[in-house]
């Protein structure tokens, strides 16, 4: 749990900054960046402290230390020329890890302030260390939770909670090579590690996968890998993965859609909250994609369907207009995963992504294994996913979302009893693939499901009527009196 001192520390990092660089994406950045720089000065001075040498500042690159950085007896300016040198190079530096270098690949300062930068960074070295180790994945995430809306990439941050149903209804294991093909921050990738620790965590245990060795736990985050566009979302996802125990993070800068270098790999799990946004004239994909497109929304669940091994599953958010846009592509799409991998799908509130986009989504569930011999598809509405549907989000009571992980969990091993379809308040609908092909296979939740009625003891007419006589005599001697 994030303390309240590594809390305040991020927060007045951010309002030091938020002057020069008011874009959230560009604040954590320029977080993490510094970050990853007092962190191998820790590490250097935990080696020297254990009698052992320093392997970061060493050499051409020793006078670029944190410490000498922060140090009291240089000025701003020199301050900010030093820092400002060294991210330029430590992308050179072979005594850095190639994650470490992957980081600071293209590293800058955005603004030329070296006051604004010294306030900075002696925030960070006052409030953050590497040995906080157990604090250091909650900040991040913590520090990750900022980041809104991405803009013209037409990205947004998937709320953690939705994330979480997602991982867990695919129940990832130990052993399994799990994929986010548009990782963004690496939020589904860290989610999907807690919880395949927290399968192998005792139910007396304080400790999260106490079951685990060292090195299982080391296989685990080397099975994960995530892949994105964008340069500095690959550096952030690099560092979540780093503070969370990953000393080699699998995060590749790759743009899923045009390039085909790893077309061949295939995966156990699958899990994305792609961009919706596709730029003007459409993408142009290479050949290998099954469903002929130019949109992005069609164009990742394509790959996604493609790339699961034979018993692969994945989860995928995406926007309404992929279960009912008639357009060809589209609709080949749909009768494509329909017919391979599709078991459920689950319709999401319009607000769920508030107050970043109040675009409504639904959450696709493939299951290649299961899909083989299943000829129907389970449909689901969620109405309260345990907040409120406003900008502000806030907590409410109604949750259905444990409940929906255990429908679909029962479902998908064909226990789900009519008891359990008749006793859910959950909206649900399981309905023949051959129905579906004939709605034009059209996938909208609504067009499936079954009002239910419920059963409530009316009052006879009679007395109704009575009620109502009453109150108009009551009225028509209210009025005498305020006439009299």
């Amino acid at each position: 749990m994030l303390d309240i001192k590594t809390r305040k520390t991020i927060d007045e990092a951010r309002d030091i900054l938020v002057g020069k660089i008011p874009a959230p994406n560009t604040q954590v950045e320029q977080i993490t960046l510094a970050l990853l720089y007092k962190f191998m000065d820790d590490m250097d001075q935990e080696a020297i402290g254990m009698g052992g040498k320093p392997k970061f500042f060493v050499a051409d690159y020793e006078k670029y230390s944190w410490r000498n950085v922060i140090s009291n007896r240089i000025g701003s300016q020199e301050r900010y020329n030093l820092y400002t040198e060294a991210l330029e190079k430590f992308y050179t530096n072979k005594s850095l890890p190639q994650t470490f270098r992957d980081i600071f690949k293209n590293a800058t300062v955005p603004y030329k302030d070296p006051d604004v930068l010294t306030m900075f960074l002696r925030k960070i070295d006052s409030g953050l260390s590497y040995d906080d180790s157990e604090q250091l994945g909650d900040a991040y995430e913590y520090l990750l939770m900022i980041l809104g809306s991405q803009g013209d990439l037409g990205q947004f941050r998937t709320p953690r909670h939705i994330i979480d149903f997602i991982v867990e209804v695919l129940d990832p294991k130990e052993g399994e090579h799990i994929l986010d093909p548009a990782c963004g921050t690496g939020g589904f990738l860290i989610s999907a590690y807690k919880y395949i620790l927290q399968q192998n965590t005792s139910a007396d245990s304080k400790i999260l996968g106490d079951k685990l060795n060292y090195d299982q736990r080391i296989r685990i985050l080397k099975d994960i890998t995530g892949y994105d566009i964008e340069p500095s979302m690959v550096r952030i996802a690099e560092m979540n993965l780093f503070l969370h125990g990953a000393n080699d993070p699998d995060i590749r800068e790759y743009d899923t859609l045009t390039y085909e270098d790893y077309w061949e790999e295939k995966f156990d799990v699958i899990l994305a909250n792609p961009p919706f946004m596709t730029p003007k004239g459409g993408i142009t994909p290479h050949k290998r994609f099954t469903v002929k497109a130019n949109r992005s929304e069609v164009l990742f669940v394509d790959y996604i369907d493609e790339h699961l091994k034979s018993n692969g599953r994945a989860g995928v958010i995406v926007p309404e207009g992929v279960l009912f846009n008639s357009a060809g592509a589209y609709k080949d799409l749909r009768e494509k995963i329909i017919k391979k991998n599709l078991v459920a799908i689950v319709s999401l509130p319009s607000g769920v992504f508030q107050p970043y986009s109040g675009v409504k989504t639904s959450v696709l569930f493939l299951d290649r294994k299961l899909a083989k011999g299943n000829k129907e598809v389970l449909f689901i509405d969620l109405k309260n996913d345990g907040f409120s549907l406003g900008t502000q989000r806030n907590s409410i009571d109604g949750n259905e979302l444990p409940e929906i992980v255990s429908i679909i969990k029962k479902y998908k091993n064909n226990e789900l009893t009519l008891a359990d379809k008749e006793e859910t308040n959950v909206s649900i609908s399981i309905v023949d693939k051959k129905e579906v092909f004939k709605n034009d296979s059209v996938l909208n939740v609504g067009r499936y499901l079954k009002v239910k009625y419920e059963e409530k003891e009316y009052e006879p007419i009679e007395v109704i009527i009575e009620r109502i006589n009453q109150r108009q005599k009551q009225y028509e001697e209210m009025l005498k009196k305020l006439v009299n």
